[in-house]
């Protein structure tokens, strides 16, 4: 997950406007030698989706719900992501911002508090949404989760200014950062979409040791001060955050929970995939960039690896720590990408990415799509159906997506064209 660009820029900008990655990305990470040639990834087997572990074949739909995709969401929780506890029990809601009318009468914003503990003082999450102003039933969202705080996301005064996290573990208000990118969601409102969006940092900080200030550290153990190898990691921590926005959207009358697509980016990316395959709510995932950890194939030696995603030094605290394990012995890690993709199935999944990012290996995701499609045929679903890696520009819109723009890791102004096709030929028919 590391950005190659010419010049640092705020991680937000990411979301909105994307960085272009350089053509000769860092060939040595961490003292780690990275390989970009085709003809180094070498060869593998990726695990069978349609076979159970008991080596029976998974032969329908009922099979795969009912047996294999239960197994799968298993080996993940045991192997990458930790196991997420449930929806706790003091959780509450607080709306500070009902419902105002803003930019010229066309929308309407919501501000609501999600309460993690009873306790009001810390663990909560501040959630910004915005409705079409002219909806006389509820309406579906893209609901992003995003790199900085409400405030720094849309062009509107009256968005409460929140706190981020610093890179010294500190937490500042968030407009005292300058983020100059701004999300433009006139072209969803116009569509009847709703935007809703939640900062990361709400949940859990992003850093090595983040555990004691988050959501995590409410489930430790008297006297534990980190979790235990098969427990959860801070993308589960987002992934959970994600899910207890949901249980707010089932609440809110003017919002269709059932048609909810989930949108990240990166290492975020890499959580609304797992949001979206752990918790069946959510109607699409969008997914931009995710790479290794992500929808890219662990097996190909290509970009970033196992090895240097969960080095202690690097981003081992995103994971639960049996991911180490698998560092230097790739082909005996249970699952990989496609295996993540596939249970999403049968939702609408689009796989964004760009043609310069060789470190999130974009063929990689597409390979793993491809791999992925016999699960989606399971269900009559249209997934990847050729082997010919398509070229920046030229998305597939399937049920199973696949869009790559011509550019480096983050999001493009033509991403955002990209997305709300997709939201309106799957969310909205």
């Amino acid at each position: 997950m590391k950005f190659y660009h010419l010049r640092l820029l705020p991680v937000a900008l990411l979301v909105v406007t994307g960085i272009y990655g350089q053509k000769e990305p860092a060939r040595i990470v961490n003292g780690i030698p990275v390989n970009y040639n085709e003809d180094s990834v070498g060869t593998y087997t990726l695990p069978d989706p349609l076979m159970l572990n008991n080596g029976s074949a998974v032969k329908n739909a009922d099979d795969w719900i009912k047996k294999r995709r239960p197994e799968i969401v298993r080996l993940y929780e045991e192997n990458q992501f930790g196991k997420m506890p449930a929806r706790p029990n003091g959780m509450h809601f607080t709306a500070f911002d009902k419902g105002t009318p803003v930019f010229g009468g066309k929308a309407i914003r919501k501000q609501v508090t999600v309460y993690f503990t009873k306790d009001t003082a810390s663990h909560k999450m501040d959630l910004l949404i915005y409705l079409p102003a002219n909806s006389k039933k509820p309406v579906p969202l893209l609901f992003l989760i995003s790199f900085t705080a409400n405030v720094n996301m849309i062009n509107d005064p009256g968005i409460k200014d929140g706190l981020v996290w610093t890179k010294e573990g500190k937490q500042a208000p968030a407009k005292s950062v300058n983020y100059p990118a701004k999300l433009n969601i006139d072209p969803f409102i116009e569509q009847g979409i709703g935007v809703a969006t939640v900062y990361y940092g709400d949940i859990e900080p992003d850093f090595a040791g983040g555990i004691q200030y988050g959501i995590r550290s409410v489930y430790l153990k008297p006297g534990q001060t980190q979790a235990a190898p098969g427990e959860w990691g801070a993308i589960s921590a987002w992934a959970w955050g994600l899910s207890r926005a949901m249980d707010y959207f089932e609440t809110d009358k003017q919002v269709d929970a059932k048609h909810i697509a989930l949108f990240g980016v990166s290492r975020l990316g890499k959580t609304v995939l797992w949001a979206g395959a752990s918790d069946t709510r959510f109607a699409m995932v969008i997914a931009n960039c995710s790479g290794e950890g992500g929808a890219a194939l662990s097996r190909r030696n290509y970009g970033e690896t196992i090895k240097l995603l969960s080095l202690p030094a690097r981003y081992a605290y995103q994971f639960c720590a049996n991911y180490q394990k698998y560092a230097d012995s790739v082909n005996r890690f249970p699952v990989d990408g496609h295996l993540l993709i596939s249970l999403m199935a049968p939702r609408p999944l689009l796989l964004e990415t760009g043609d310069q990012d060789y470190w999130s290996d974009p063929k990689g995701e597409f390979l793993a799509a491809v791999a992925a499609t016999p699960v989606y045929h399971l269900f009559e679903k249209t997934a990847m159906e050729t082997n010919t890696f398509p070229a920046a520009g030229q998305p597939v819109l399937n049920t199973l997506g696949y869009s790559m723009h011509s550019g480096g890791h983050g999001t493009v102004p033509s991403d955002w064209d990209i997305t709300l096709a997709f939201i309106r030929k799957y969310l909205l028919k």
